[in-house]
């Protein structure tokens, strides 16, 4: 396959891109400011806030598959817009979509969330994803709009970066011991939106771990396996300060589990120190 990945220099879309290309597929990866560095892929410069942009690259790609992974948390133009505009895009050009969404379209009202949950977002960054839901979903049915929760790795990934610098005392904050997810590896991730790229699978899949933990729990299993101090992880609840957010989100991937052949491990088992 000809694999375009938007955001192909972040967290997620590098291992995408790994592993496409480990696969054997053709792979252009999409950066806003630097290139990523691996062998093997095509990097193009996108800015999803530029309408002729998107065009131009999804023109001169013609990909069989669009996995968007692109992330800027504060930008609507990004998010929302861009992934709609990406969306419109793909779709001219006959292309198929695989659209990455958030657990942060849910509120916490109702703590666990099938696929067919309405969204209900609490912050802007809910709202720019939920909006891009919506649209996406008129726009082109077709499309796998792919809802996650946090991204683990083996280190590397903003929450572990975060860990690592509270416990070496480089970073003032809190882990929160109320603001519950589902953790998933991103490698794990990265299988599961390639081979849901590769078949007929349409509309809202969940891949979320099965394991339901606090942020303050995940902060522990990271500290545990990299051989950290857990009690230098200043702990809090984030229903005690002024910051917006969900609290308990819990997203059920049970019936999207049942359909891949990757299995989504959870963090208590990919966080488990090697013996």
């Amino acid at each position: 396959m000809r694999i375009l990945i938007v955001g192909g220099s972040g967290f997620l879309g590098c291992e995408v891109a790994r592993q496409a290309t480990a696969d054997g597929h053709a792979v252009t990866a999409t950066f806003a400011s630097r290139a990523g560095s691996l062998p093997g892929v095509h990097w193009l410069p996108l800015d999803l806030r530029r309408a002729g942009e998107i065009e131009a690259v999804v023109g001169a790609v013609r990909p069989d598959v669009v996995v968007n992974a692109a992330y800027r948390k504060g930008d609507w133009g990004v998010t929302a817009d861009g992934a709609i505009r990406l969306a419109m895009a793909v779709g001219a050009c006959g292309s198929r979509l695989v659209h990455v969404s958030s657990d942060a379209v849910f509120s916490g009202s109702d703590v666990r969330y099938h696929e067919s949950a309405t969204p209900d977002p609490v912050t802007p960054y809910g709202a720019a994803k939920a909006a891009a839901e919506t649209a996406i979903r008129l726009l082109a049915p077709d499309t796998v709009i792919a809802r996650t929760s946090l991204i683990v790795g083996d280190g590397g990934s903003p929450h572990e970066d975060f860990v690592h610098e509270l416990a070496e005392g480089r970073r003032e904050g809190v882990l929160f011991t109320d603001v519950i997810r589902c953790p998933v590896h991103v490698a794990d991730l990265a299988a599961a939106l390639l081979e849901l790229a590769a078949t007929d699978h349409t509309g809202v899949c969940h891949l979320g771990g099965p394991d339901a933990v606090s942020r303050h729990e995940l902060g522990v299993l990271i500290a545990a396996r990299d051989g950290l101090d857990a009690a230098r992880l200043p702990a809090g609840r984030r229903a005690d300060v002024n910051i917006p957010g969900a609290l308990d989100v819990r997203l059920d991937s049970g019936r999207t589990q049942r359909t891949l052949r990757t299995r989504l491990r959870g963090a208590c088992e990919f966080l488990r120190r090697p013996d």
